[in-house]
């Protein structure tokens, strides 16, 4: 589990395809690495990565097919950015929310613009994940927790300060940059409850006008 405060960005030291899968040798910048042992956990972009090998000034870690199909890993190259995390202790403050660094799909920069000292983005999400996205609700934008500030559609606004611009990636993003997207593990989960033996018999309906009326959610005028 991580909190979405980015502790560092490092950079993609080295691509190796291995049998259709990649290794990453990712650079880790300013990350404390003292305590980072053979199979932890780190986020890079978001992305829930375990350690298969340290040298020099990084970690290596290597990606499944599965995790290539779902994120943006695939499309970085050496040199790109990244944001980096350790996994929490009990000990770590949850400045942010709680992240699997499990995620959920690939979104787009629909558009970028200037609002005081911050940066006004909204994010074009998978039409599978708006359910999810919720007015300051919390989401994960390429391992960076943030508040959603409006929702219209499966598009979602978000305000950046210049402090998490300049720790983070998101200071390059331009209109159409891809960036992984990890919903709040709440709301998948209170799906999952609500739908309740349904699930058991491979419903695809998810939660419906209906099903929020059975238990009601909604209420007849």
């Amino acid at each position: 589990m991580f909190t979405g405060i980015i502790q560092a960005v490092g950079s993609i030291a080295g691509i190796e395809p291995r049998q259709g899968d990649l290794r990453l040798t990712i650079g880790a910048g300013q990350l404390d690495m003292s305590n980072v042992v053979l199979g932890d956990s780190i986020a890079t972009n978001g992305i829930c990565l375990t350690v298969i090998d340290l040298s020099g000034e990084g970690f290596s870690a290597d990606v499944s097919r599965e995790t290539l199909s779902l994120t943006t890993l695939e499309k970085l190259r050496p040199g790109s950015p990244v944001n980096l995390e350790k996994a929490l202790t009990l000990s770590t403050p949850l400045g942010g929310h709680l992240v699997s660094g499990h995620v959920d799909g690939v979104g787009r920069v629909a558009e970028r613009r200037d609002d005081a000292r911050s940066i006004r983005f909204r994010i074009e999400a998978p039409a599978a994940l708006a359910r999810y996205i919720a007015p300051k609700g919390s989401i994960c934008v390429d391992g960076v927790s943030l508040t959603v500030n409006g929702v219209d559609g499966a598009c979602f606004d978000l305000n950046i300060v210049p402090h998490t611009l300049q720790q983070t990636i998101m200071e390059n993003y331009r209109v159409g940059s891809e960036v992984n997207l990890e919903v709040d593990l709440v709301a998948r989960y209170l799906e999952r409850l609500m739908l309740g033996e349904l699930e058991t018999k491979n419903s695809a309906s998810g939660v419906t006008e209906t099903l929020l009326k059975e238990h009601g959610f909604i209420r007849n005028p």
